[in-house]
Order: structure tokens, then sequence, then C-alpha cells
């Protein structure tokens, strides 16, 4: 009898154990909540008096932040060779996100993440994400107080690529069709996400669409998706567009080359050092 060869298992960059899930999760708690907590306020809440208190959230969340690769190199699972990769892959991303500047949604630094985050895991999604937002403001010059919610968001985005099913036995077209059709509605919701960081405090224009303190949550909603129907739509379908055709275009050989890349990378073999017997 022939034996057939077992697949490749995929190796990940970075390994969720009991903390990185527990920093993960606390994230994400805080991240909700900071997105959302306005639709929530009561009738009397000032919503736009804690504009000023901004500063203070995005630093919260910087250190949150933080704290997850804190806990990812705590488990173990964050060696030289997965800051390496995580290195080259932000710094490509950053790279890639000036040549649409944002114009009609033009932003192929999306796709990449895709499909890091499919080959390399969530928790190294969740990191390369937040840090190649990060870098991307930097080199572009758009650090803001939105910049750690679009770390943030970009984080979910491409931790929910590595979070699709079968990622050790499904490839070839019906993978490469799996990772387009996550780009194209993920591209969406990060743009949605981000519609919700600013939307709240517009509420000084008199408006249908804008943001009503004290309103029902439904009515709010409402309002919500009409404001995303008619400032963001346009941009957040060039962006899922864009990243469909990228994912569909160049994906196969990419991700072959990631994948590859992580073999020979071998990131969950412990590097130690001592005398080797002749």
């Amino acid at each position: 009898m022939t034996a057939h060869p077992q697949p490749h298992p995929q190796a990940r960059a970075i390994r969720l154990g009991p903390r990185s899930v527990i920093a993960l999760l606390l994230v994400g708690a805080i991240g909700v909540a900071a997105f959302g907590w306005p639709l929530l306020a009561g009738p009397s809440s000032q919503i736009s008096a804690h504009a000023q208190d901004a500063p203070w959230l995005f630093a919260g969340l910087l250190v949150l932040l933080v704290g997850v690769v804190a806990a990812a190199v705590s488990d173990g699972g964050v060696g030289p060779k997965a800051v390496a990769m995580l290195g080259v892959l932000a710094a490509t991303g950053a790279a890639l996100r000036p040549i649409g500047a944002g114009t009609a949604g033009i932003e192929p630094m999306f796709f990449l993440m895709v499909l890091s985050g499919r080959v390399l895991g969530p928790g190294f999604g969740f990191v390369l994400g937040s840090v190649t937002m990060f870098a991307s403001a930097l080199l572009t010059g758009g650090v803001g107080p939105w910049m750690p919610f679009q770390m943030l968001a970009m984080g979910w985005f491409t931790m929910g690529a590595g979070l699709l099913p079968g990622p050790d036995r499904l490839r070839g077209r019906a993978e490469v069709l799996m990772l387009a059709a996550y780009g194209f509605f993920a591209a969406f919701a990060y743009g949605t996400v981000m519609n919700l960081s600013g939307w709240p405090f517009l509420n000084s224009l008199s408006s249908s669409v804008a943001f009503q303190p004290g309103a029902p949550l439904h009515e709010n909603l409402v309002r919500f998706l009409a404001y995303c129907m008619a400032t963001s739509l346009g941009w957040d379908l060039g962006r899922a567009v864009i990243t469909v055709v990228l994912t569909l275009t160049v994906g196969p050989a990419l991700l072959r080359a990631l994948r590859r890349a992580t073999r020979r990378a071998a990131f969950e073999v412990p590097v130690t050092f001592g005398d080797t017997k002749p």
C-alpha cells in the first residue's frame, strides 16, 4: 500500500496562548465600547463634551494594543523570526497605502492584510493589522485622533481572515474565492466601523443623518445607515472591489509565497544556542 502524504499543518507566527486570548478579548471589549458607547448614552448625556476626553481614550487604546504584543511574547508566541516577518509585512502594507491614498477607496493594502491573516493566523493578524496602520499613518502624515480607531479596525479586519475555516486543509480556487468574499464584506465593515468612530460628534449639524443624543437606539441606527450611504458608500465599494480583484489575481501566488516563507522560517521551532557535538 502506498502512503499518501499528509498536508503540512499551517505554522502560525503568533500562537494564541491564554494571555494572548485574554488580551485580545480585553482589547475587543474596550474597542467595542469606544466605538459604540454614544449610541447607548442617556438623554441627559453631553456627547460633544466628551470630545475633549478623546486623547486619553486614544492613549489607553494604544497601551492595550502594546499589551497584546506583550502577552504574545510572554506566551512564547513571538520570537525573532516572527518579529522579522511582522516588520517586513507591516512595511510592505504601509508602502502600499499611499499608492491610492484612499482615492475612491483604492487601498491595495487591504488585500495583503487578508492574505497575511489567513496564512499566519488570527494572533499575528491582529498585531500585523494594527502595526501596519500605525506605520502607514506615520508614512502618510495621517496621525490624528482617528489613528487608534483605525489600528483597532484594521487589527480586527486582519484577525478575521485568520479565523476563517479550513486554514490547514482548504486550498486552491475555493480558498481564494472565500478570501475574496471575506475581503469584500470586511471592507464594508471596516468603513462602517470607522464611520461610527466620528459620526456621534457631528451632532451639531442640523441634518436628518446626524446623531441625536438621547434618541432611541433604532432611530439613531437608521440615521447612521443613511449617513454611511450618503458619505462613504462609494469609498467602501471601491475598497471592496480592489480587494477582490487583487485577491483573485495576485492572491494565489502570494499565498504560496507566504506559506513557503512560513514553513522555511519554522516559527514554531524554538531557537536554542549551545555547543554542537561533531
